[in-house]
């Protein structure tokens, strides 16, 4: 493993490292400018597996010089935090051991357009997107429902997310559906039962979602549903909820609980938790 701190002082990012047997790689800098470029060396790690760059600046900052990683035949991790992105793939690069992105705080609304090739030929092996508090994302990029061996996609805390794209149900790998704490996602697209493999779908704190997909007893995998806080699902849940034979447990608030008591009366096996209420004000006591 190698860690690289620089602030702002530093100007520059030629280094005469050498670390051919480095499996793991972090970056943490802060920077006066707007840009920050990987460090030459970077194309020689040859045995580099998981990559980590963090911004400690204010303000998001341009990840230049990204189809450096081509050179990287074993990357597997690359997690990016307070890092802009405007389009990932602008410079055509193929990551094709890859199997986890993660985002955090980043600027990635134009992150997946204008790509000089198909994101499913420039990540064919990706499992696992991570999304989280990037607050420019309003709506989920089609073409990563092309990269049909994922298993999970997790959207968290990204406030301004307000579509799925239909295309979504072409994921037909995807396990876990994580979308928590998108305020202003208002719907499900009715593709969505297409995720025949789905095991756990996750929309606590979407505030805005009003009802479930129609025919959502398709998901005859689907053995979690997470649904706390979902202050405008008022109506009753679809017949076809019935049909969710594998499914053993729903979270949820006081409120929805009541929807799901005719439900129990079918599947027998379902357990229905009321989710506690948190209420933390330690950050009351912060300076």
């Amino acid at each position: 493993m190698l860690s690289i701190s620089t602030d702002e002082s530093f100007s520059s990012p030629r280094c005469n490292i050498q670390a051919p047997k480095v499996e793991v790689l972090v970056l943490n800098f802060q920077t006066k400018n707007y840009n920050y470029s990987l460090p030459e060396f970077v194309d020689t790690m040859d045995n580099l597996k998981v990559l980590i760059i963090t911004n400690y600046g204010f303000f998001p900052t341009e990840l230049r010089n990204f189809q450096q990683l081509n050179s990287l035949p074993d990357l597997k991790t690359i997690r990016l935090e307070k890092v802009s992105i405007p389009s990932l793939f602008k410079a055509p690069v193929l990551l094709k051991s890859l199997k986890k992105i993660s985002l955090f705080m980043c600027n990635i609304g134009q992150a997946f357009g204008n790509c000089a090739i198909k994101v499913s030929d420039a990540l064919p092996n990706l499992m696992e997107i991570n999304i989280d508090y990037c607050n420019d994302l309003v709506e989920l990029p089609a073409v990563l429902c092309d990269v049909i061996l994922l298993k999970t996609l997790i959207i968290t805390n990204c406030h301004q997310l307000s579509t799925l794209p239909n295309e979504v149900g072409k994921l037909v790998n995807l396990e876990v559906l994580r979308l928590r704490s998108c305020t202003d996602l208002s719907e499900l697209p009715e593709s969505i039962t297409g995720l025949k493999n789905l095991r756990l779908l996750d929309i606590s704190d979407c505030l805005s979602i009003r009802h479930l997909p129609k025919e959502i007893g398709e998901l005859c995998k689907l053995e979690e549903i997470h649904m706390k806080g979902c202050l405008s699902l008022r109506n009753k849940l679809p017949p076809s909820t019935t049909n969710l034979e594998q499914l053993k447990l729903v979270i949820c608030d006081e409120e929805r609980a009541k929807f799901w008591e005719p439900i129990k009366e079918v599947l027998t096996n379902l357990e229905v938790k009321v989710a506690e209420k948190d209420i933390n004000l330690t950050w009351l006591l912060k300076p």
